[in-house]
């Protein structure tokens, strides 16, 4: 599954685009310093998000919407289409 696609599947879960999350996330306190753990635990408890969701919401927490090129257009079974997700909703598309 693509990078993107656990993002959109998210949304579909949880009815919050991954903005709102990260919104979420922030006035938690949750940024770049915070353990995968904290955030990993506020997602299951709060959305009932498994690991590897919460984890592709962890990177996105973080780090912003880039990633790195490694499965652009790779053909893979993580292949994504760019380095730039998508966070704004699959509405937006």
């Amino acid at each position: 599954m693509s990078f993107q696609a656990y993002l959109d599947n998210i949304e579909a879960k949880t009815g919050k685009t991954p903005n709102e999350l990260i919104d979420l996330a922030h006035a938690k306190g949750f940024d770049k310093n915070t353990k995968a753990s904290e955030i990993v635990n506020w997602l299951k408890q709060d959305f009932d998000l498994g690991r590897g969701y919460a984890m592709a919401l962890v990177h996105v927490i973080k780090n912003g919407a880039i990633i790195s090129d490694k499965h652009v257009g790779s053909g893979g079974a993580h292949s994504d289409d760019s380095n730039q997700l998508r966070l704004d909703g699959i509405k937006n598309r």
